[in-house]
């Protein structure tokens, strides 16, 4: 199973147990795969791709509890969606053959790409303090000085400085840590 679909996996277990966060996070990158799944199935029809979108969207939540965490998730949204999209087809009176590719759902999209980058970046800043977090995402993420981050922050510059370097500093330690996991 590729990293995108072990991550997202992840997710929606955290999304059956209560995480909003996760569970949102895999709506977002459920919602861009859809996106692509649909618009190049009904390219003549863009409001009907919108609409199946949404339909499995609703799905996907009505049917989130039936997820397997030992299957890739992709495959399961595939699913989804597939049936999704014999439904119109039936609705539509279209007959249509709709081939199982492998790369439906690849996430090497650049939104697809985006939002898992979110999802980490996030998911690293969790784990640290907040006053780290805050700083990290004002000058690293936003782009702001260290002295306009200081003053959204009511806190000096050198704090501030220091603040984000200790953050770096400990999500580089945390993510070599998970690497030698991985090893």
């Amino acid at each position: 199973m590729s990293r995108t679909e072990v991550t997202l996996g992840t997710l929606m277990v955290l999304a059956q147990s209560g995480d909003r966060q996760a569970y949102r996070a895999v709506l977002e990158t459920a919602r861009v795969r859809l996106i692509g799944y649909f618009t190049r199935r009904l390219s003549a029809d863009p409001g009907s791709a919108e609409d199946l979108v949404q339909d499995t969207l609703m799905a996907v939540h009505e049917k989130r509890a039936t997820y397997d965490p030992t299957l890739p998730f992709g495959a399961w949204l595939h699913g989804i969606a597939r049936y999704k999209l014999i439904d119109h087809y039936r609705r539509h009176k279209r007959r249509e053959t709709i081939p199982l590719g492998e790369d439906d759902f690849a996430a090497d999209t650049d939104d697809a790409a985006a939002t898992l980058a979110r999802i980490d970046v996030d998911a690293m800043l969790a784990r640290l303090p907040q006053k780290q977090a805050a700083a990290i995402r004002l000058i690293h993420l936003q782009g702001h000085t260290a002295r306009e981050a200081a003053e959204r922050l009511g806190a000096g510059e050198s704090a501030v400085k220091v603040s984000a370097h200790r953050g770096l500093k400990a999500a580089a330690a945390h993510a070599a840590s998970n690497e030698e996991e991985r090893s």
